[in-house]
């Protein structure tokens, strides 16, 4: 049995769908599985990763868990109580902004994976690493300033990445649980093309029909704007990450098709499937 924690969470939500899908033993934990939403034949169990005390029916013959926690969560105890199940591997969606074997990380995002993938290390569980950079699904942000018009504002239009589509992230992790082979391996999933955000709008507006803009915004601005609503180093490290990509290449590689045996979907696809969205 694969336990999915961060089940109703875009990334835990599409894994369980890739898992029911190819029939596997599937459970997803979730605080409110009346309003969980998942396919028929997923087995929900009520739970709190924030109350590890409440995961001991969820993990019941569970042999493998995929961790998607929120920014900031203290994983310590929720790990611990995973190991003390006699779970064989854990599945952590971490951060490509973790630098391995630097101390200190270079920023507060990093800092926070890097020490999440530590406390699962300590274990003595396998484990498995899927980091994460720039997730197409980040375009959604700009779905609320596009009901007002054609233009997106925000910051570092030249800021490019190789933008994921998040069905291929469940589907690469759905193709690593439970194989021993991927034990002690990091993998970081990437889109097959890099794509600057300014590019990634013209891609969204040929979808839509309409001539969109990415209008760039001042860095100090938005960090002034950011800051209002979220954690301050959270929006600054966030900010720093695209700011270093700007004018170069997002890196890309071919994990999806090894993992999954077919290439990763283009951003234009994750556009086709989210037309609903901007509408």
């Amino acid at each position: 049995m694969i336990l999915v924690i961060g089940a109703t969470a875009h990334f835990g939500r599409q894994t369980v769908e890739a898992l029911a899908g190819a029939g596997r033993p599937v459970r997803a934990l979730s605080r409110t599985p009346e309003r969980a939403g998942l396919p028929a034949g997923v087995e929900v169990v009520r739970g709190d990763l924030t109350r590890p005390e409440t995961l001991g029916p969820a993990l019941d013959g569970v042999t493998e868990v995929f961790l998607v926690l929120p920014f900031g969560t203290d994983a310590r105890p929720l790990v611990e109580r995973v190991r003390r199940a006699g779970v064989r591997q854990i599945v952590f969606l971490s951060s490509g902004a973790v630098a391995d074997g630097a101390d200190p990380q270079p920023d507060v995002i990093a800092a926070y994976h890097a020490g999440v993938e530590e406390e699962i290390r300590a274990t003595g569980v396998a484990w498995t690493f899927l980091r994460l950079f720039f997730p197409a699904i980040n375009s959604l942000t700009w779905a609320m300033q596009l009901q007002g018009g054609d233009t997106v504002r925000g910051p570092h239009a030249a800021a490019a990445a190789s933008v994921v589509h998040e069905r291929d992230v469940a589907e690469v992790a759905a193709a690593v649980l439970g194989g021993a082979e991927h034990f002690g391996r990091v993998y970081e999933p990437t889109g097959p093309h890099s794509l600057t955000q300014t590019e990634q709008v013209e891609v969204l507006g040929r979808a839509l029909g309409r001539g969109l803009g990415f209008e760039e915004v001042p860095d100090p601005i938005v960090r002034e704007q950011l800051g209002r609503f979220m954690d301050a180093g959270f929006a600054g490290a966030l900010l720093d990450l695209m700011a270093a990509t700007a004018g170069r290449p997002a890196p890309v590689n071919d994990t999806v098709e090894k993992l999954t045996g077919r290439p990763a979907r283009p951003y234009a696809q994750w556009v086709a499937d989210h037309l609903a969205d901007f509408r």
